[in-house]
């Protein structure tokens, strides 16, 4: 398709050399491919050279770049557009973008709106005016106070040692607003995580279920194609984490957030340092409870995969709640079984 003077064509990951000017591009304009794209688009120009690429990815547009020398002539427009038109005709409305700071200015000029930033490093945008607030409203009351808290988690499958976190906030707090990832990129898929977590914490009455909706993401799914260290990776998902974070417990008034402690992953132990950091100055008390054991071994979601993983079902029954164990044991859950003992690495932090 030619428009403009330029050709439209859509990448295909298996198309080498297209595959190669596209990253020349994307490290021209200081970015990297990233990880998880579903389709990608490119201008070229009436020689054959690539002069702005985007990509889609779920509900996300990454990877958007101009070669310098052709900026100013509303390319970025162009591919914005077609990535949105891709996206309506697959019946995605509602879209997101992680953005350098210095390109959310062209964004905002195309209709995404900021919902928050990390200074020098990224800005989190969605095409909805209203869409984070309507997501606030949504969340209700604050509940009983004076201490409410939070617990955020992604339960890929939820455990006793998740059991055991909502327990103790539970017992510290006249309320808890437990948020369940939203995001559909784990092996137990996202709707079954939430009603596993919903009937695992059932008898504790002092407990909210919230889904975290779009505005919260997994680190494995976090674009990071603009920053370069991979330590500066974990702090810019962390503070923007909390940035979000710290509009719902505005909304909530909460007082305090509870996290597992992670003794295992270095990145993550990284992350929960800055949360705590980040927390602690915006007014808001980080509990960090220790890992409940098992025969001397920490209860994780990781462990249960990898048992799952295995083919030892019957080592579950130390490990989660009879509701996790009952779901992993009946026909229902038989298709999640398979995608675990299918997948080529079930230990994730």
């Amino acid at each position: 398709m030619i428009e403009s003077g330029y050709e439209v064509r859509r990448i295909l990951p298996g198309n080498r050399h297209a595959a190669e000017q596209l990253d020349a591009l994307l490290a021209k304009e200081g970015i990297s491919r990233d990880g998880n794209l579903e389709y990608t688009i490119g201008l070229y120009d009436a020689d054959g050279r690539l002069v702005a690429t985007g990509s889609v990815f779920k509900n996300t547009l990454r990877c958007m770049a101009v070669d310098s020398n052709h900026q100013g002539k509303g390319l970025l427009n162009r591919v914005t557009s077609l990535l949105v038109e891709y996206q309506a005709n697959r019946e995605i409305f509602e879209l997101f973008l992680y953005t350098k700071c210095s390109t959310a200015k062209f964004f905002g000029d195309l209709g995404f709106f900021e919902i928050c930033r990390v200074s020098d490093q990224v800005v989190f945008m969605e095409n909805r005016r209203n869409g984070f607030s309507d997501y606030l409203s949504k969340l209700g009351e604050p509940g009983a106070g004076p201490r409410r808290s939070a617990i955020i988690m992604n339960a890929n499958p939820f455990t006793l040692g998740h059991r055991h976190l909502v327990e103790r906030a539970s017992a510290e707090s006249d309320t808890v607003h437990l948020f369940v990832v939203s995001e559909d990129a784990s092996l137990v898929p996202a709707k079954v995580r939430y009603r596993l977590v919903k009937e695992g914490v059932g008898d504790l009455p002092n407990v909210v279920l919230h889904p975290t909706g779009p505005y919260m993401i997994s680190s494995a799914t976090f674009p990071s194609y603009f920053i370069r260290d991979s330590r500066d990776i974990i702090l810019a998902q962390a503070r923007l984490d909390i940035q979000v974070f710290a509009h719902i417990a505005k909304k909530l008034m909460i007082t305090a957030r509870y996290v597992g402690e992670e003794p295992f992953s270095e990145l993550t132990g990284l992350y929960n340092d800055v949360m705590r950091q980040e927390l602690t100055a915006a007014g808001i008390d980080c509990v960090i409870i220790p890992r409940k054991e098992q025969g001397g071994e920490a209860i994780s979601a990781s462990t249960v995969r990898q048992y799952i993983q295995r083919g030892e079902l019957e080592r579950l029954s130390a490990m989660v709640p009879e509701s996790t164990l009952r779901y992993f044991s009946s026909p229902e859950g038989a298709e999640t079984v398979v995608r675990i003992r299918q997948a080529e690495n079930v230990v994730h932090y």
